[in-house]
Formats: structure tokens, sequence, C-alpha cells
């Protein structure tokens, strides 16, 4: 069972989301958030999974409140949910460790997507948000390659083989069947590759992963 703490400052939106994530049997609302603190309690006391979390709330705004989750509760995954598709929110989103980032107008199934996504560790990002960060990416990629060839050139063979899975979306039990190990045996892999790159989350090693050109473009 996925265990889900979700924050809005809109009672309605919150009932939305919740009935959404209830039709799969699998997920299941443990904690419900008004305001970006109470989030950050919360997911503190309960260590839910996921925390599902709206940019503008108030006495905290969701990219505060991931950034404290995700340094006082690491296992918590952090996905954000808004109505907002500007750039600086989606490059804020990341940089604070986000590992996911939904839009409100999107289609549900992608919501339960992006949950089960991060859930199992991988990175999720609602087709429009993706589109609008590999659009950045394709455009700062000559200047930003080298860098990463540099930062990447330090992994060994293994490591470099898991990023790009790992730049590709795949979760850990995906890469474990594709390198046929076993699924601790990947999750070591990841922990040594963000440690190495000094990054926070998988999307920032996928995006590294893109710029040095393990992954090819989509």
């Amino acid at each position: 069972m996925i265990r889900v703490l979700l924050a809005d400052d809109e009672a309605m939106i919150r009932a939305g989301v919740r009935a959404i994530l209830s039709a799969d049997p699998g997920i299941e609302v443990i904690a419900e958030a008004g305001d970006g603190r109470q989030a950050v309690e919360l997911t503190q006391r309960h260590r839910p999974d996921v925390a599902l979390l709206d940019i503008r709330m108030p006495r905290m705004d969701g990219l505060a409140a991931a950034a404290e989750i995700t340094r006082t509760a690491p296992r918590t995954a952090v996905v954000m949910l808004t109505t907002f598709g500007e750039d600086d929110y989606i490059a804020r989103a990341l940089s604070e460790g986000a590992s996911g980032f939904l839009l409100k107008s999107g289609d549900p199934h992608e919501l339960i997507a992006g949950v089960r996504a991060v859930a199992d560790g991988a990175a999720y990002l609602s087709p429009r948000v993706a589109h609008r960060v590999i659009t950045e990416l394709s455009g700062g990629r000559m200047s930003h390659g080298a860098a990463a060839r540099r930062r990447t050139a330090a992994l060994t063979p293994r490591e470099r083989e898991v990023l790009a899975l790992v730049g590709a979306g795949m979760s850990n039990a995906e890469i474990a069947r594709r390198l046929h190990v076993v699924e601790g045996t990947v999750k070591a892999y990841v922990s040594a590759i963000l440690t190495r790159l000094q990054v926070r989350n998988r999307v920032q090693a996928a995006i590294i992963a893109y710029e040095a050109g393990l992954i090819p473009d989509s």
C-alpha cells in the first residue's frame, strides 16, 4: 500500500485529489494538510511514502515545504501539484528535491501514475512539464554538456549504465530487471551515483545524464 500525504489549502481540491487517488486500491491518503507547515509536521509524524504538495499555500509554501521534507524525511518522495506551469516553478521545485511535478489540469491518470512512479523510486514529470524541461535542456545542452561529461567521467561504467536508465525514467525494479540484478543492488548504485554527482534526487541526476549525452533525445 502506498501511503500518501496530501497538502493543499483548498478543501475542494483536496477532496477531488483524494477521490482520484482512492480509485486505486493500492493508494491510501493517510493525512491531509491545509498549509505547508502542517504538511511538514504531518510528514515527520506519519512518514508517508509520498507527499503530494500544492505550491501556493499559507504559512509555508510548497517549495519551502518540499525542501524541509527532503531534509528531515528523506524516505518520503515529494510530488508538486499545481495549476502553475511556469518554468521558474518547475526549476525551483526540482532544485528543492521534488521527485515529480504534476499539473492540476492534467489527466487524473497522470496523478495516479505519478504517485506510483515516485513511490517506486522513479521520477515523474507530467508530459507538459517534461516538454518544458527538455526544451530548456536542449537550449543549454551545448554549454552544460562538457561539465556534465566531466562529472559522469568519475562514475564506473556500470554506474553510467544505471544513470542512463535512471535518465530514461526507469524505476529501481525496472532497472534491476534490465540488468539482471537484485533491486537492492540497483538502490546501492543509485545512492552511490547521487553521492558522486552531488545531487539530491533522481530528477537532477537524470538532467546530468541528458546533458552528458548518456540518453538519447526523445
